[in-house]
């Protein structure tokens, strides 16, 4: 017998409280999973199933395990795992000094660790927020600044969520408490400084790590697809690793416009993007260049009007290939920049272009990020599977990233400050651990 439950576990820090009448269920069949070996199997969905034959559903059944989550693509089970003196887990300096993780310029994955943030608290400047930071959202551009490979880009972290610690002068809609949202440097970090255009107020009913995770990637692609390759209704774009975040970001923005995708991931993550809306023709992998011959046999040779990259060397040129008519090539990928009058000279009617999302500037930052929260108001998008690690096993989050085996967006996530002023109740005080725990 196979119980189906909706978040009824956690599978890291990153995930919303998990439903409490559900999560009962779970401590029940547990206990009868001891009871009776063999015969009883907990499964935990992100989404609801519809049919017994859901993929993810399938691939649970059939992994052997009496207990087991499905977030995206990824099964989970519990277990334990080995600790160790650090174990890779970051210490934050004490004393009270301002920090950030950073990069100590080595260019390996082990190389983060905390480094001072003056500017964290330095004075605030006309039109600046000082934000306690509660989540940030870690981007594969962190894993390239950590190995060195972006000369032009030394600080890591660029979004986040958290609350209102300061106001500057000029800024009068935002007041201490206020929970906020968007892109800014050095999120890393308990203490951030952003300015007033590139944030927003954090909807209802969000979590800190759920902020954190749409801002880079809604906006990334939302720029690339609109403002830099005027995606129309009725165009058709190939939008590459359509399993990560901006991958799926893009894809949801892409088809609300009513445009046609095709997408691009590894084979283990084709379900990710067949549950995005896409059917069999309009998917292929990533991890070869067959993916073009595929593309303009489905389209009889037209291929497509967009391509929003990210991949580098030959599967560039293949995806050069998709554009016979012309059109518009969208580099978002910091590893093979190409020169945009090379590329017209070689695929006549091809516009290239390379960018950084940083380029569009604040106001048109602060204007896409509200169009974005006004879709996911409406209902016109919907979240991405979001990822939580404690902010200090960020050299462990970050060796994930890299490694692309994720689905969705990852976060590195904070515990709230406890405030020195403020009140703790303890229940059950008079016992030997509460007496304790008062005490500390």
């Amino acid at each position: 017998l196979a119980l189906l439950t909706r978040s009824a576990v956690r599978t890291g820090s990153g995930e919303g409280p998990a439903d409490l009448a559900q999560a009962a269920l779970w401590g029940l069949l547990r206990t009868v999973q001891t009871e009776h070996p063999g015969r009883f199997v907990l499964v935990d969905l992100d989404r609801p199933v519809t049919a017994p034959d859901d993929p993810a559903l399938r691939a649970a059944l059939a992994s052997g395990e009496s207990q087991i989550a499905v977030r995206g693509a990824e099964l989970m089970k519990p277990q334990l795992a080995k600790g160790g003196p650090s174990g890779g887990v970051l210490t934050p300096p004490s004393g009270g000094a301002a920090w950030r993780i950073g990069t100590e310029g080595t260019g390996t994955l082990e190389d983060l660790a905390p480094v001072p943030a003056p500017e964290a608290t330095a004075p605030l400047g006309d039109g600046e927020v000082r934000i306690a930071v509660r989540a940030a959202g870690l981007n594969f551009h962190d894993v390239v600044v950590t190995l060195g490979l972006d000369p032009d880009q030394q600080t890591l972290g660029s979004e986040g969520a958290g609350t209102v610690l300061e106001v500057g002068s000029g800024v009068r809609d935002l007041a201490p408490g206020d929970r906020v949202m968007g892109i800014f440097g050095g999120s890393f970090g308990p203490v951030a400084v952003a300015d007033r255009r590139t944030v927003a107020r954090i909807p209802a009913g969000w979590s800190f790590a759920r902020a954190a995770s749409v801002p880079i990637v809604y906006l990334t692609a939302y720029y690339g697809l609109f403002d830099l390759g005027g995606l129309r209704a009725g165009e058709t774009v190939l939008i590459h690793a359509a399993a990560g975040g901006v991958g799926m970001a893009a894809t949801q923005l892409a088809r609300h416009a009513g445009a046609t995708v095709f997408g691009t991931a590894s084979p283990g993550k084709w379900d990710v993007l067949r549950a995005g809306g896409l059917d069999d023709e309009h998917i292929a992998s990533s991890r070869t260049v067959e993916f073009a011959d595929r593309f303009l046999a489905a389209t009889e040779g037209r291929g497509v009007d967009l391509v929003l990259d990210s991949l580098a060397r030959e599967f560039v040129d293949a995806s050069l290939t998709l554009l016979p008519r012309g059109g518009r090539f969208v580099e978002m990928g910091k590893t093979d920049i190409r020169d945009a009058d090379e590329v017209a000279a070689r695929c006549p009617g091809v516009r290239y272009r390379a960018f950084d999302l940083m380029e569009a500037g604040p106001e048109r930052i602060g204007a896409m990020l509200a169009d974005v929260l006004a879709l996911f108001e409406r209902g016109a998008l919907a979240p991405l599977p979001v990822r939580g690690w404690d902010m200090r096993r960020a050299p462990e989050a970050v060796r994930f990233l890299s490694q692309a085996s994720g689905v969705g967006k990852n976060v590195l996530t904070l515990p709230a400050p406890l405030d020195p002023d403020g009140t703790v109740l303890i229940t059950g005080g008079t016992g030997t651990l509460g007496r304790l725990l008062a005490r500390h």
